[in-house]
């Protein structure tokens, strides 16, 4: 090979360092996205466990008000009941009879009237006042499921809108009247305006886009605060899957879409003891995750333009990389490259010889070598000048690059008008064709000037062939002892040592 003819490029070297940097930047940039990624996830699920807490919280103080409340209701309808089971109860006035009947129903807020219905639905009893009204509420939900059904117990009812001049709504609270024998004599029923609930709900702190909820155990909508649509109170949710998903649990939290405002929230449901409610707080979502999302953005901001940054300093890097390898890989060609003819200096020549030698000694290949000199050449020096035989060197120079043609061989000045071939796995045949090739070739080169004679060349070869050199130096004495040979025997004309 002509070093003159090599192609600049990037090392094996200079690639595998550009595959570890852009690798070791990836698994980096990697690293950081996933480090950012996890913590964000970590506290999204901080805040989503935090805003459950909270509305768990209001859940309970929720719970423990209707609680209590309900309690003070049951408790009024059971002194009613067992005032009407006493015997002496028809010998006292009917002031004392209604104290009697109504004692436990003062401490109920937001209570309506409490009523005793005999069997046929008739008022026979009123909270309101010591004559009784007159009504027949036998049509009435809180009163119909008690005629055929002893072991109801206490009944919670849908909400309904009163009868009074309110027409506010309420829900009943109801207890079956019967005899020894079981039998159906009437209904115990107490009144609760649902606008407790909404005076409850409006004292706790939701958030914006937030609602709490009180729904019956049979999907029925009692209360809502702040309310999401108008004319929802007493409206069946029992088809809807939030809904649906709060009556199966009773008891949970989870995020999902709003049918009514397709708005996403958190709920969260617990319900009321054994009562058959249910309490829903609905949290934004926005409202939830608002923090997090402010967070979020700004440390996506910082970190994608850490990322950025990184990987432009790792294309800079690269760029940088290249453009220093290509600058030594110059470098390492000028070192290795005769300025005046472009070949392969004495350097490179001898570290190909060396390589060379080593490597046919392992494979048993033969190894030639040419010594090539320039005939005359200091008598045409001296008489064209220095500058025409430096012009004649890089001619001849060029002549015996064009005919080392295999990548493996090597062309070379070995020094001043002498120049040398590395021939690998080259016999001796092979050799001294290539050299009279070379010499024909010189010889019909047109004299520099009218009137000189044609250049002329004459060429040494030594080849190992396993023997008869036992070292590198001896091969390169043969080939210069052959060149030698040549020139006494008249020049222009190849000499293979024997």
């Amino acid at each position: 090979m002509s070093v003159s003819s090599a192609t600049p490029g990037i090392t094996p070297f200079s690639i595998r360092s550009e595959r570890v940097l852009i690798v070791a930047s990836s698994l980096v940039v990697l690293t950081i996205l996933s480090i950012v990624s996890f913590l964000l996830i970590r506290e999204h699920t901080s805040a989503r466990q935090e805003a459950t807490r909270a509305a768990n919280n209001i859940v309970q103080l929720i719970d423990a008000d209707v609680l209590r409340n309900v309690e003070l209701y049951q408790l009024s309808l059971q002194g009613l009941i067992s005032a009407t089971k006493r015997d002496d109860m028809e010998d006292v006035s009917p002031t004392i009879r209604h104290l009697a009947l109504f004692d436990r129903s003062t401490a109920a807020p937001y209570k309506g009237e409490i009523l005793l219905l005999d069997k046929h639905g008739d008022v026979i009893a009123d909270s309101a006042s010591i004559e009784p009204r007159k009504g027949n509420y036998a049509d009435r939900e809180y009163f119909k499921p008690h005629v055929h059904d002893p072991s109801l117990g206490m009944k919670i009812s849908r909400p309904f809108r009163s009868r009074g001049a309110e027409q506010d709504w309420r829900i009943s609270f109801s207890h079956r009247l019967s005899n020894e024998r079981g039998e159906f004599l009437g209904v115990a029923e107490a009144a609760m305006r649902l606008s407790y609930f909404s005076q409850l709900f409006k004292s706790l702190n939701i958030g914006h886009g937030g609602s709490v909820n009180l729904v019956s155990s049979d999907g029925f909508l009692l209360a809502q605060e702040p309310p999401l649509a108008e004319d929802l109170i007493g409206k069946d949710f029992s088809k809807r899957a939030n809904f649906m998903r709060i009556l199966r649990e009773g008891n949970g939290s989870f995020t999902s879409v709003s049918s009514l405002d397709q708005a996403q929230r958190l709920y969260t449901f617990s319900q009321v003891g054994d009562l058959p409610l249910i309490v829903v707080v609905a949290l934004s979502s926005d409202e939830v995750f608002a923090s997090w999302k402010r967070t979020a953005l700004l440390v996506s901001g910082a970190t994608g333009a850490l990322c950025i940054g990184l990987l432009w300093l790792t294309w800079l890097l690269r760029h940088e990389l290249r453009r220093r390898h290509h600058a030594e890989r110059e470098l390492a060609q000028l070192a290795s490259v005769d300025s005046l003819t472009g070949l392969a200096n004495r350097r490179t020549l001898d570290e190909t010889l060396q390589q060379e030698w080593l490597r046919a000694q392992r494979s048993g290949q033969p190894l030639s070598v040419m010594m090539i000199d320039a005939d005359h050449f200091k008598a045409f020096n001296d008489r064209h000048g220095h500058q025409s035989g430096d012009e004649a060197l890089r001619t001849l120079a060029q002549l015996i690059g064009r005919h080392v043609r295999r990548p493996a061989d090597l062309a070379a000045r070995y020094g001043g008008e002498e120049f040398s071939v590395v021939l690998p796995e080259t016999t001796t045949a092979g050799a001294f064709t290539m050299a009279q090739n070379v010499r024909e070739a010189v010889e019909q080169l047109p004299p520099a000037r009218d009137g000189d004679a044609p250049m002329t060349v004459s060429i040494g070869i030594a080849t190992w062939a396993q023997g008869p050199y036992g070292d590198l130096e001896q091969l390169m004495f043969a080939a210069d002892k052959a060149l030698y040979q040549a020139k006494a025997s008249g020049r222009n004309r190849v000499v293979c040592a024997m």
